[in-house]
């Protein structure tokens, strides 16, 4: 895979670390993602934000057929953009996730 393929994420977890992860997969959970979280608190939990993609059909079926393995990068999306403060985690468990 060519350089350019690669997108380089942070993740919240570990200041300072990130890792290259495919740019097509991550652009576009990103983009899905981002479309189904709420603006304001409680948020949504990472799985339903995944049913939330799948019942609206805006997860790409080519890249996760049937939501397979999508999990993974909804995770990895979750980590780099709570790192980068673009959403916000709630305080106490369940994770629940919004944008800022």
């Amino acid at each position: 895979m060519p350089k350019d393929d690669k997108i380089e994420v942070e993740t919240i977890n570990k200041p300072g670390y990130s890792e290259r992860v495919d740019r097509v997969k991550y652009e576009a959970m990103r983009e899905c993602f981002l479309a189904v979280l709420p603006s304001e608190p409680p948020g949504l939990t990472p799985k339903d934000a995944k049913q939330a993609m799948m019942d609206q059909g805006i997860l790409p079926q080519d890249i996760w057929p049937g939501g397979d393995k999508a999990g993974w990068w909804i995770k990895c999306v979750q980590l780099d953009l709570e790192a980068k403060g673009v959403i916000k985690r709630a305080e106490k468990p369940p994770v629940r996730l919004w944008k800022l």
